[in-house]
């Protein structure tokens, strides 16, 4: 360990010698930087030296020791003093005393005693500066911890976590200038930033996002702090007077353009309104943040400013009651190319209506709503349509842009419309095969009708008729007719019942009408059929 230095002071060149000879100042840890033989001499050696220890006489030419200690309390206010005296006088030693002496030796001055003092000293001067190295140590980590706390404390302010009272000890603190005047906010954000697939390189692309705009932001007169701010680069812009918020907005579009030349990266800006000093950051980010969601309704702009996108209005856009019948017809009977221009009819709406944030989001989630109540009351499963995660809580935010937001909408739409087709389907299968089933057991049944079956299957007669005819091909009545034809065949062929008969089994109370339709069906008349070879199976 480095060994303290000592300064020796006294006018007698016996004593000074004899104490450099009889101390061990090495194995007491000191070494004996130089001495002096009065106070002036004394002090000259120690504006050079810098001693960690002064062994001075008191009653010197010039200058004395107890003016000598007192000049050097203020030149070195770290050094230990340690006085001697041949006068055993109280006087000197309250003056010692009083300028903070550490020691106070009466000469003459003995080896034993003053090595004592030494250690003494030694001890106190080690203490202090393993102190020092800790204080060094934090001094250090403190330093190199700044630009981590001054980005902590710009996000704490940015999000309104700093009393406005303790704002500007804690800016000193960390050693930030925020002068007064006007102010403005904005966020930008990368058109790949945030979508969870590597956040390692949304980090990265954030930072050179960052030092982008350090190296090229160039607006006169305004002075620029960036900030990693939750997925954006926030820009804190001292603009000095309001009027420079055009000329802000021109310079980030510049650097817009730029990025996409130089980095590849397509950026959006939302800025936020000035505000009148760093006080009102945090409604000047929120702002700024207002603005940054409005990119999706934005499909070509690049700088979003919150004033010109939300001045004061309050119309809105609602799903009129004739929206929902349309989009219900559409996705229950219409064609896939009807529903696409529905959905596509719809975002145009907010695309053309340039509404606020909030409207936009209410009028979508109307839509959005209008698509859960038909998959709801039509027995669809919301997972079929909307995914297995589904809450019913998307945000318009959640999309880039107002194309994505179509193709997700119509997505979900088709989902839907396929689903409702699936079950049209499975359901008119079902309806048509009960309908044939009640044709074979009920076609002998004279007064068999489309009523009759509608009644029993709860249907009614032109729904039913439309349905059966497109599922199977045929009318009801040409399909019983097939039937009671094929049944009044097969009774010819096997058996000896007489025509009437056979006629009214097969449901004909007339046997010349059942003549006539059998002739038309087949061709022949029933005799002629039960005797031709053909037909009779007995040729």
């Amino acid at each position: 360990m480095e060994e303290y230095r000592v300064l020796l002071v006294d006018d007698e060149e016996e004593l000074r010698e004899g104490i450099r000879r009889k101390i061990d100042w090495s194995g007491l840890g000191f070494a004996l930087s130089g001495t002096a033989e009065n106070g002036v001499e004394a002090l000259e050696l120690a504006e050079q030296l810098h001693p960690d220890v002064v062994l001075t006489d008191i009653k010197m030419p010039y200058m004395d020791g107890l003016e000598l200690c007192r000049r050097l309390r203020s030149l070195l206010p770290a050094a230990k003093l340690v006085v001697f005296s041949g006068f055993d006088k109280f006087e000197y030693a309250r003056q010692a005393v009083g300028m903070d002496v550490s020691e106070y030796i009466l000469k003459p001055v003995n080896a034993p005693e003053l090595s004592g003092v030494l250690a003494r000293l030694r001890e106190q001067l080690d203490r202090e500066r393993t102190a020092r190295q800790d204080i060094e140590v934090l001094r250090r980590r403190y330093e190199e911890s700044l630009p981590l706390l001054r980005e902590l404390f710009y996000t704490r302010l940015l999000d309104g976590k700093i009393p406005p009272e303790h704002l500007r000890e804690r800016a000193a603190r960390y050693e930030i200038d925020l002068s007064p005047g006007c102010w403005a906010v904005a966020l930008v954000l990368s058109d790949a930033a945030g979508d969870g697939k590597d956040a390692g390189q949304d980090g990265l692309r954030s930072l050179s996002v960052r030092s982008f705009f350090e190296k090229h932001f160039a607006l006169e007169g305004c002075a620029l702090r960036t900030v990693l701010y939750n997925e954006a680069v926030a820009l804190l812009v001292e603009l000095g007077t309001e009027d420079r918020l055009y000329a802000l907005t021109e310079e980030l579009g510049r650097l817009c353009l730029l990025a996409r030349a130089l980095l590849g990266l397509t950026l959006f800006v939302g800025l936020g309104r000035p505000c009148a000093g760093p006080e009102q950051l945090r409604s000047a980010a929120e702002g700024a943040a207002a603005a940054a969601d409005y990119r999706v309704l934005m499909d070509d702009e690049q700088v979003l400013y919150i004033g010109d996108l939300e001045p004061n209005r309050v119309s809105g856009l609602a799903l009129e009651e004739e929206d929902r019948h349309a989009l219900s017809a559409a996705v229950k009977l219409g064609a896939r190319e009807q529903v696409a221009q529905l959905i596509r009819s719809y975002v145009d709406r907010v695309r053309e209506a340039r509404l606020s944030l909030a409207q936009s989001h209410l009028f979508f989630q109307e839509v959005l709503t209008a698509l859960i109540r038909l998959a709801q009351t039509n027995g669809v499963e919301m997972g079929e349509v909307f995914g297995p995660r589904f809450t019913g809580m998307v945000s318009i935010t959640d999309f880039r842009s107002l194309g994505e937001l179509e193709e997700w909408l119509l997505d979900r739409a088709l989902r839907l419309w396929e689903g409702l087709g699936r079950q049209r389907t499975d359901s008119a299968w079902k309806t048509v095969e009960q309908a044939k089933s009640f044709i074979a057991g009920h076609y002998a049944d004279s007064e068999l009708s489309v009523d009759t079956i509608c009644a029993h299957l709860h249907l009614s007669p032109a729904y039913f008729s439309t349905l059966f005819k497109r599922e199977t091909g045929e009318s009801f009545v040409t399909c019983l007719t097939r039937v009671r034809m094929e049944h009044a065949a097969r009774l010819l062929r096997d058996t000896d019942e007489k025509t009437y008969r056979i006629a009214e089994q097969t449901g004909y109370a007339d046997p010349n009408y059942f003549s006539y339709v059998f002739k038309k069906h087949f061709g022949l008349s029933p005799s002629r059929f039960r005797t031709n070879p053909a037909f009779s199976g007995k040729g």
